[in-house]
């Protein structure tokens, strides 16, 4: 299987989402159908998502952009450009470039990130969130600058914010993201097989993928203090300015190293309306490692908007 091949998914279609930026999509399901969006992380693109699209095509018009910066999608230059606003402007451009008012959202990791931010922004465009292993920014502000697990956790960040950690990524055909992916001994990844290997490779050698998807952290305000750098210490965040008016499930892989559980811990203080559903035999890959359980909760929680 490509990139390109996955069953059930079609790719190729550009959606313009701002002046000058298109977004590559792909895609499962009739056009004009109620619209599902699925948003990837760092460092993916919207292949995460390949064994979960189908599950949707019945009643959904499922769309899994590759967001700006990664694989086949347009790729700003300035760091700025990847600030949170122009990141929620894509998405509401991405909604109305696909002619409808409203969405649900689906996301994981730095897709997350971004469709937390939109949903505090603009929750009249959203008619549900279902987030996977992506942290409120409320709670991950506070663990981030007083918690030691955590800021463990996310040390990696300050890494990849570094200039030229593009070179490493892509050091020896891409050994060390290979590795990340794959594991070893009784963590090894049976999902990352030749196929998946070559597909994941396939976009991270697109011209500007590896600087675009670092630059999401390089843009970023939430990162561990590191010498005489506060990181998200020097934020102060009112939970007031950060409510969730949007009814949203959580779906959490429990065994994510870098984002750890109590990232849960009293988030409906800040999302009123509030499903949590935890997977402890899942890590952060959980939409490869368990695919039709993750579509099955997802259509649990938003088919009544289909």
């Amino acid at each position: 299987m490509t990139a390109t091949s996955a069953p059930g998914v079609r790719t190729g279609r550009f959606v313009e989402v701002q002046p000058g930026v298109r977004l590559h999509c792909a895609e499962a399901g009739r056009p004009g159908a109620p619209l599902i969006l699925f948003l990837h992380g760092f460092p993916e693109f919207w292949f995460t998502w390949k064994d979960v699209l189908p599950a949707f095509a019945d009643r959904w018009h499922a769309v899994a952009p590759d967001l700006r910066g990664f694989n086949l999608s347009d790729k700003p230059g300035d760091v700025k450009a990847y600030r949170a606003d122009r990141l929620v402007a894509d998405l509401d451009g991405l909604i109305r470039g696909l002619g409808h008012e409203r969405a649900v959202m689906v996301a994981h990791d730095w897709g997350g990130a971004v469709a937390w931010t939109f949903a505090i922004a603009m929750p009249h465009r959203l008619s549900k969130l279902v987030i996977l292993n992506a942290p409120h920014p409320v709670p991950f502000a506070r663990l981030l600058a007083d918690d030691p697990a955590q800021q463990a956790g996310s040390a990696y960040m300050n890494w990849l914010r570094k200039p030229g950690s593009e070179g490493a990524l892509a050091k020896d055909d891409f050994a060390l993201f290979d590795r990340f992916f794959a594991g070893s001994g009784p963590d090894r990844a049976p999902w990352f097989d030749a196929p998946t290997r070559a597909a994941y490779h396939e976009a991270w050698s697109q011209p500007g993928a590896l600087t675009g998807g670092l630059n999401y952290y390089r843009a970023s305000p939430l990162y561990p203090p590191i010498g005489d750098d506060p990181g998200a210490r020097r934020l102060k965040l009112d939970p007031a300015d950060f409510v969730v008016r949007v009814p949203t499930r959580v779906i959490w892989g429990e065994r994510d190293h870098a984002l750890l559980p109590a990232l849960l811990d009293g988030l409906e203080a800040v999302v009123p309306e509030l499903s949590v559903r935890r997977l402890p035999e899942c890590s952060h890959w959980l939409t490869h490692e368990a695919p039709d359980r993750v579509a099955a909760l997802i259509r649990e929680f938003v088919d009544g908007e289909a």
